[in-house]
Parts: structure tokens; C-alpha cells; sequence
């Protein structure tokens, strides 16, 4: 039981937000799962963050928690990064794999999911800056009790199931909708019986996102990605109703120092955008990282070249120049 409430979280619970906001959902709800960042001082502010930042780019963070709860004692099991461009009018997303190898202030070189479990979301946001050079002002953290029901609430996602994940995905479902599965009395569990393009509903995402032996741990976050990006364009023609019910479901499951005000804002800007082809990347790239075992200790990370990895990414978030 331990180990499979270690779930995979598929953390794009900012989609849901900017969306929602955008259509005056009501301020005091919003108001409940804002978290107001302490108060430090201009030099303190400056020591602690020093990364890029660009007039008109915001970058969110995105933290989904292994746990049932989205304290600081859980590791962050998927972790991304939403970019919304007003002066380009573009949305990305970039994903960052949590197997990756970087310094951890106050602690050791380690992978990137054991930073939230030390520090929380301070000293993730620590992390970024000291590693990637880049400024994260705003965050979302969410656990995995609101995925499947949200999916359910929109209807679904469409994602295409590979022939290979089939079976797996078949595998994940049993645990998905036999543990977590909170409308069993509405809903049955259906397998997978083909591959392809589909809709899947709530369990069946989840299950999806969760498959990691067929590949590799990169393309897991290319099924976040496309999960989250499916999302996204669901939320963009559904109807008000639907807002305010999922709405309802992330203010209990959720965390932000996103203000109600900033967040509606954010809402305009996004529906403004309209973007319906959403870039993604991932950190690091293929071509510039080395999976392998360290030691017993550190087990599995994936170490990376830092010029080129660094460089891509900044071009992808900011633009060439």
C-alpha cells in the first residue's frame, strides 16, 4: 500500500487555474487556497533569487506531491514549468525530470524530487535559480486526489495509447480505480482493449500517466505533457458549470501564492492567448544527459551537460535573444 500511494502525479493543475479564473470565479474561493509568501527584505529577496527574468514572460511552477497531502514531507513527483508569453502570445510547458542531478542548498548534489521533501517550495524554487538560472516567482503544488476526478468533470482527455502500453496501462488501472477511485459506485472499470487515439476518463488518465517500464522516464514526461496539453483544450470549450465544479476540486487538493486578483488576471491573459498548439520541451535534452547509477545511496540520476541544456532552454522560454 506504501508504495502505491507513491502514485505519479501529472502537476498541471495551473491549466485548470488560469482557465477557471478567467471566467470571475468567486473570490473568496479562490482566496482558500492562497498561501502568502512571507515578507523578507529587498537584499535578502535578491541573495535568495537571482535566475532570469524577462518583462512579460511569467513562469509558473508547477509541483505535483507523492503524497495524499502537498506539505513539504513529500517529494515532488512530477515537476514542471508553465510559461505564458503575453508579449509573443504563446503558452509553454516544459518538464523537468525528477530523476535529474543538481545542487540542493543546505544539503547535497541529489536528485531534483528530494528538494520539495527538505525545503518545500522555497527551496525548490532555490533550486531553479542556483541551477537552471531561472527566476520562478509562482507556483502551484497539488497532490493526485484531484486528477482523476477533475479528468471525470471535463469529460476526459484524448491521448494516444501506444501498442506497447496497452497492457501496462491495463495494470495501472486495477491500482488506480481499486485504491483511489472515489465514484465506483457510478462508475465502472474499463480496460483499455486497443491502441490509438481515445478518450480516456479519470482513472484511465491517471493510469496512463503512471506507465514507466515499457520506456523510459523521458517519454512519461512526454505522456504528462500530452495529458496536460489535452487538458488545456478541453477546459477551453467547456462550459461554465464545469469550471466552477473542478474549481471546487482544486481548492481542496491545491497550493498557491498566486492571489485571487493575479490569478484572474492570469485567466484573461491565458483565454486571450488562445493557444491551442502548446510548445513543450524537455530538461534536460537527449542529446546532453547520461542516465546511470551513482551508488547505492543516490541510486539512479541523470547527470547533464550544462551549456547546452541550459541554452536550449532559455531559448525556448525567452525567446532567441
Amino acid at each position: 500500500m506504501k508504495n502505491a500511494k507513491k502514485i505519479l502525479i501529472v502537476a498541471f493543475s495551473i491549466i485548470f487555474i488560469i482557465v477557471l479564473s478567467g471566467f470571475g470565479f468567486i473570490y473568496s474561493n479562490l482566496s482558500k487556497m492562497y498561501v502568502k509568501d512571507e515578507k523578507v527584505n529587498t537584499e535578502e529577496k535578491e541573495d535568495q533569487v537571482q535566475g532570469t527574468e524577462v518583462e512579460g514572460i511569467v513562469n509558473i511552477l508547477l509541483v505535483g506531491t507523492d503524497g495524499e497531502n502537498v506539505e513539504r514531507s513529500n517529494r515532488s513527483d512530477s515537476v514542471m514549468l508553465v510559461t505564458i508569453d503575453n508579449k509573443n502570445k504563446d503558452i509553454k510547458i516544459s518538464s523537468i525530470a525528477r530523476d535529474t542531478y543538481v545542487d540542493i542548498p543546505g544539503h547535497s548534489t541529489e536528485k531534483l524530487t528530494h528538494a520539495y521533501a527538505y525545503g518545500g517550495i522555497d527551496l525548490l524554487k532555490q533550486v531553479l535559480d542556483v541551477n537552471f538560472d531561472i527566476k520562478v516567482d509562482k507556483y502551484i503544488a497539488v497532490n493526485f486526489v484531484s486528477f482523476m476526478d477533475i479528468i471525470d468533470e471535463i469529460g476526459g482527455v484524448e491521448v494516444t495509447v501506444e501498442e506497447k502500453d496497452v497492457d501496462e496501462v491495463n495494470k495501472y488501472i486495477d491500482a488506480c480505480y481499486d485504491y483511489y477511485y472515489n465514484r465506483k459506485d457510478k462508475v465502472e472499470k474499463v480496460y483499455i482493449k486497443k491502441p490509438g487515439l481515445q478518450r480516456l476518463n479519470g482513472y484511465q488518465a491517471l493510469a496512463f500517466s503512471r506507465i514507466r517500464y515499457t520506456d523510459s522516464a523521458y517519454a512519461r514526461d512526454n505522456r504528462h505533457r500530452e495529458v496536460a496539453e489535452s487538458v488545456y483544450k478541453e477546459f477551453l470549450h467547456s462550459e461554465v458549470k464545469e469550471y466552477q465544479k473542478a474549481a471546487e476540486i482544486i481548492i481542496e487538493n491545491t497550493k498557491t501564492n498566486i492571489s485571487p486578483m493575479e490569478m484572474i488576471n492570469l485567466g484573461f491573459t491565458a483565454l486571450n492567448i488562445k493557444d491551442k498548439e502548446i510548445d513543450q520541451f524537455q530538461f534536460p535534452l537527449e542529446e546532453y544527459r547520461n542516465g546511470h547509477i551513482i551508488n547505492n545511496k543516490k541510486g539512479w540520476v541523470i547527470e547533464w551537460d550544462k551549456e547546452p541544456n541550459l541554452s536550449a532552454w532559455h531559448s525556448f522560454i525567452y525567446g532567441e535573444n
